[in-house]
């Protein structure tokens, strides 16, 4: 299938964008982000407004990414990559990235459970991954969970806004290897362990299940076909989040070099800011390229859609790093303070550099990928 033009980003798509970015800077203004997660003595767990994620789900972004036979838009990848995108751009403290890679991962299950569970997530259920190892493995039938008996047993890291999620997809062992369950939060033998972490606008945790119940999605050795057909949108709805962080810090930080004075002159003025100003948009353009180019290729050329998101994730990671240390930088003496919402930005984009593989480990996959081709 031929890719269209624009990235298949049309007028349906640009409309949830504007209506995103609308809600987010009535809802959710630098501001209250800051007052509701840097506040003195609130811990991670309390660092988000539930109501605002009904309203959201009310909107029916819950279900942007969810097929119409369950309840869902089925608007395509480029669409809930934009929302991503200005839910990075607002901070958003809410597991919305993490519910639309689960809504990825549960379509590729293509079981009833799987699809009830999307069904659940359209009603505005809040869903995250628990698939990886104790090495941030994900791949395979790499675990640290075991089902036996319609139960699972064992501790799975690395999971995000674990406390505010109402169930979790695990992969786990079975017989024949490795299976994709649902757990639902709350149930008997399931206990959250939170992380202490940098990024002040989400939680982690451990998820420690001791003989939780769990629904079977993908009975045991089907998991890792599942889990690498939706890699792609898996790395891809980061480097939005990453992206739209991005552009906020360097719009922020224009806006600053805009009024800030030194020597009777804006410092937007002098050289030694503009400049770096202009290669930090330049990273952030070349990052949402191959962002939308991503989004576009699991929408209509999926066979290159995994290569495109290594390259997609890798870029955004760069930028998210080179504009977070400008930022910092340019806004000079309050730039490392507390009072400045800057330090919100810097410490999301640490952490989403990291999720699901830094710039490296993505290059580097990309050119294991490259050279095999080439060999073949």
């Amino acid at each position: 299938m031929a890719m269209p033009a624009n990235f298949g980003f049309g007028e349906e798509e640009q409309m949830l964008r504007d209506a995103a970015r609308k809600f987010f800077a009535d809802n959710l203004p630098s501001d209250r982000l800051h007052r509701l997660v840097a506040a003195p003595g609130v811990a991670g767990a309390e660092r988000w407004d539930p109501g605002l994620w009904e309203q959201m789900a009310a909107l029916g972004w819950t279900g942007i990414a969810v097929p119409e036979r369950c309840g869902g838009v089925g608007m395509p990848v480029v669409a809930a990559v934009a929302l991503a995108e200005e839910a990075g751009r607002a901070g958003l403290p809410a597991p919305l990235v993490g519910t639309l890679q689960a809504s990825r991962l549960l379509v590729g299950c293509a079981s009833a459970a799987a699809d009830a569970a999307l069904g659940d997530i359209v009603a505005g259920q809040a869903v995250a991954l628990a698939i990886t190892d104790a090495r941030g493995a994900w791949r395979g039938d790499a675990c640290e969970l075991v089902w036996q008996d319609g139960t699972v047993t064992g501790t799975a890291p690395w999971v995000q806004d674990a406390t505010k999620c109402a169930a979790f997809v695990v992969k786990a062992r079975g017989p024949a290897g490795a299976g994709l369950y649902l757990v639902r939060a709350g149930a008997p033998g399931v206990t959250i362990v939170p992380d202490a972490i940098v990024d002040l606008t989400r939680d982690q945790g451990s998820l420690v299940l001791a003989g939780a119940a769990a629904i079977e999605l993908v009975a045991s050795g089907g998991a890792a076909a599942v889990v690498a057909e939706a890699e792609a949108a898996l790395f891809i709805f980061v480097a939005a989040d990453l992206c739209g962080a991005a552009e906020w810090l360097l719009q922020t930080t224009a806006e600053y070099a805009r009024v800030r004075q030194q020597f009777d002159r804006p410092i937007g003025f002098f050289q030694a800011v503009k400049h770096p100003l202009v290669d930090v948009m330049m990273s952030i353009d070349l990052a949402r390229s191959h962002l939308y180019n991503a989004a576009c290729a699991i929408d209509h050329e999926p066979e290159r859609a995994l290569r495109a998101a290594h390259m997609a994730k890798a870029a955004a990671a760069d930028a998210a790093r080179f504009g977070a240390s400008r930022a910092v930088q340019l806004h000079g003496g309050i730039g490392f303070t507390w009072e400045c919402y800057v330090q919100l930005y810097f410490k999301r984009q640490l952490h989403n550099e990291a999720l699901f593989g830094d710039g490296d480990w993505h290059r580097a996959r990309l050119g294991a990928m490259l050279i095999d081709t080439a060999a073949a």
